[in-house]
């Protein structure tokens, strides 16, 4: 049965169970990858996944329950279920379902074709042989490989809510290693977009570019020094704390930003964004998990607090409107908060000004313990890094094995430079962070 007709038999079932306030929610996601090591395939998957939940509110209590088959019989089923399900529940928070009749934003994004799984091994194949071309310091270890896939979901409820949209996703990714006989080296590259348009052999020379720079890195010195994160560190921060800017963290005292809307709490020249429609993003949306309109905003503007992002829920419970940020981890997960591309607003100056700027200090490009090293809640962080030192102005030997610690919240008004280019570097999902790279000021390194 396809979606369509288990929508009907859904609707149905409901009517005969007496239920008028529901939503169907349905995922369905395949995916085809392939792994290259030592010039042959390694690995090779292909798998198609989804299926449906319902809620439905009962008595002012929601009731949820999911099913993986499309038939009558579990469509009945699944009513049944979230309707028992809903007269368990204790729970006295107030629930919603999206209203009909709201104003969404058009996609003019138009999704590529994928590749065909021939063209997937051979992409994956041509990039192990350009890695090993890229450079006679590549060694054996070095691998590549290539995915591609396709995501839809669609969302109705018995307030008119009718809605869905298709996505596609395709990769490469090229690691590389790399050796002079006494040290090894790794870095890796990845491209996502139209799989026509990827530059295979671009990826690979920047992943050996990029392993050889960090041959015989020397530890950096311990000391307090101004620090340029490079846009791929900075998305790894972004990434890490960005549960601060979540309202049910901050409900909940998970977020120090509770209450703090309309506050300062950044530098002047911060502005962080989260935008469902980012230009560079693979998947843009125009609505949330349940429903509700998804649009640009601004997080923080000029320093300044302007919004967290909500779901209905959270934003009943604030007495404001849903920013449409809801979320669900799967198909029958529970709503929950995201960003869609979350990034930093680029600011006016080269990266080679950047790190002029910051005079003598260090320019870290990769940050390693995210999860044992960073507290969410405290936004305190002691990571292990690498990168280069910056001398009179200028990136110059690389470093690594030390440790840089600080304050992410400290850290967002201490933000003294930012470069005039965001990299999106991976975009596989609806949620996806971006950034410049970043001076900030009075970190501490723990080195030799």
């Amino acid at each position: 049965m396809d979606f369509l007709k288990f929508k009907q038999a859904v609707i149905d079932a409901a009517q005969k169970y007496g239920i008028k306030e529901y939503e169907l929610y349905y995922s369905s996601s395949e995916s085809t990858s392939a792994d290259v090591f030592k010039h042959e395939i390694n690995s090779f998957s292909s798998s198609v996944d989804g299926g449906v939940c319902f809620r439905c509110i009962v008595d002012g209590r929601m009731g949820y329950a999911s099913t993986e088959e499309l038939n009558a019989e579990q469509a009945e089923s699944i009513v049944k279920r979230a309707k028992e399900n809903a007269s368990t529940l204790e729970t006295e928070d107030k629930q919603f379902l999206v209203s009909g009749g709201e104003e969404y934003e058009p996609l003019t994004f138009t999704p590529y074709e994928l590749p065909t799984t021939e063209e997937l091994i051979n992409t994956a194949l041509a990039g192990q042989e350009a890695i090993y071309a890229a450079d006679p310091a590549v060694i054996d270890g070095t691998s590549s490989g290539a995915q591609s896939g396709r995501q839809t979901i669609a969302i109705f409820n018995s307030n008119g809510l009718d809605l869905s949209y298709t996505n596609n996703i395709a990769a490469f990714y090229a690691d590389a290693v790399v050796s002079d006989g006494k040290e090894m080296s790794n870095d890796f590259c990845v491209k996502s977009g139209d799989f026509k348009k990827i530059d295979v052999k671009e990826a690979a020379e920047e992943a050996v570019k990029n392993a050889k720079s960090m041959m015989n890195a020397d530890v950096a010195p311990t000391g307090s020094y101004p620090v340029v994160f490079s846009h791929h560190a900075m998305i790894s921060l972004l990434g890490t704390f960005s549960g601060i800017f979540n309202s049910e963290n901050a409900q909940k005292g998970l977020s120090r930003l509770a209450g703090k809307e309309g506050q300062k709490i950044a530098a002047d020249i911060v502005t962080i964004v989260d935008d469902p429609f980012y230009k560079d993003s693979a998947m843009p949306i125009n609505f949330d998990a349940e429903g509700s309109p998804a649009h640009r905003k601004n997080i923080i503007e000029n320093g300044v607090l302007k919004t967290l992002l909500y779901n209905l829920k959270t934003a009943h419970i604030a007495g404001i409107k849903t920013t449409g940020n809801a979320s669900k981890a799967g198909y029958s997960s529970g709503v929950g908060i995201r960003p869609f591309t979350l990034y930093l607003e680029a600011g006016s100056l080269t990266e080679d000004e950047l790190i002029a700027k910051a005079g003598n200090g260090v320019y870290i490009n990769e940050l390693g313990g995210l999860h044992a090293g960073a507290n969410a809640v405290s936004g305190d962080f002691s990571l292990q890094s690498s990168g280069y030192m910056i001398e009179n102005g200028k990136k110059t030997k690389a470093v690594k094995s030390f440790t840089v610690s600080g304050n992410f919240y400290t850290l967002l008004g201490n933000i003294a430079a930012i470069s005039s280019e965001v990299k999106l570097p991976r975009s596989f999902g609806i949620t996806n962070f971006a950034s410049p790279s970043v001076l900030v000021e009075g970190l501490t390194i723990a080195g030799k």
